[in-house]
């Protein structure tokens, strides 16, 4: 049996598409900010989950770089004669599992910086449907080289000063909680399934089956608690009770906290497997 690698091209596969999944998500916020500054607030939620469903689509396709990593591991460690052996090699699939982890906070950061031109480009792609009724062609009128020179042109990094400026104290705080727990439980939720299904290969296949559990809650949590409070605050500036500023405030804390709550992802990460593998060893041991 050979030695655990670090490094592979599954593991960078993972990687990329997790930036771009979480870095996604990120962005989708512009669309809040981009629906009170063209008064379509309609169209500018329909882009905005149209964003955020093509991100948790894109994450399905994880699995076919996670789920190899996963078997190799699993195989590895039903394989060790020794105890040593089996550790390192569990040891090794959580160390490439947090790099993912990571790869999709830095998805966050770059992302948060890119707001900018993200809510250009859904000002954009409001004005661009409602002349032409087709979110396809809306989409296709992007990618037009002079369009997609101006989407390139509007991008540029706040001032301190303009940093400074936005007030997380106009916002309610569960929203800011919320959403900083809810991208902790995302960041993990398919993650910590894996590492479950390799500390236990006896309970490997509920162990990585729990991920749905963990991902609907985390979807019933952001339903819930985040997305109703954020288009509430949309609403209220669209009908003068907010203002634009407080729209922006919004948007930079809703993105600061996304990135928090990846970071606290790592700490939770571990406990979170154990809890997932506790409970695939009792569903297995539980007869009705």
């Amino acid at each position: 049996m050979h030695d655990p690698t670090l490094w592979s091209g599954k593991l960078v596969g993972a990687m990329v598409i997790t930036f771009i999944v979480q870095g996604v998500t990120i962005g989708a916020y512009a669309a809040r900010l981009a629906g009170v500054q063209t008064k379509r607030i309609a169209t500018s939620i329909s882009l905005f989950n149209l964003f955020m469903t093509a991100g948790r689509l894109a994450n399905l396709f994880m699995v076919f770089f996670v789920g190899p990593l996963s078997d190799g591991a699993g195989r590895a460690v039903t394989q060790a004669s020794d105890p040593a052996v089996a550790a390192a090699w569990q040891h090794n699939f959580e160390l490439q599992l947090r790099l993912i982890i990571l790869a999709g906070t830095a998805g966050m950061v770059v992302f948060a910086l890119l707001l900018p031109m993200f809510t250009y480009l859904f000002r954009r792609g409001v004005h661009s449907f409602e002349a032409r009724g087709s979110i396809p062609h809306a989409l296709a009128r992007l990618f037009v080289p002079r369009n997609f020179m101006d989407i390139l042109r509007s991008q540029r990094l706040p001032s301190f000063a303009e940093v400074r400026a936005f007030d997380w104290r106009v916002l309610p705080r569960r929203l800011l909680v919320f959403n900083l727990l809810v991208t902790a439980v995302y960041a993990i939720g398919v993650q910590s399934s894996f590492l479950a299904s390799v500390l236990d290969v006896r309970v490997a296949r509920t162990a990585i089956s729990l991920s749905g559990v963990i991902n609907g809650i985390g979807t019933i949590a952001f339903t819930l608690f985040v997305d109703p409070t954020s288009a509430m605050i949309t609403d209220q500036a669209i009908h003068g009770r907010r203002t634009v500023e407080e729209v922006r405030s919004m948007v930079f804390y809703l993105s600061l906290t996304a990135i928090i709550g990846s970071l606290l992802a790592q700490l939770i990460f571990y406990p979170a497997a154990l809890v997932i593998e506790y409970v695939a060893r009792f569903a297995n041991q539980f007869h009705f």
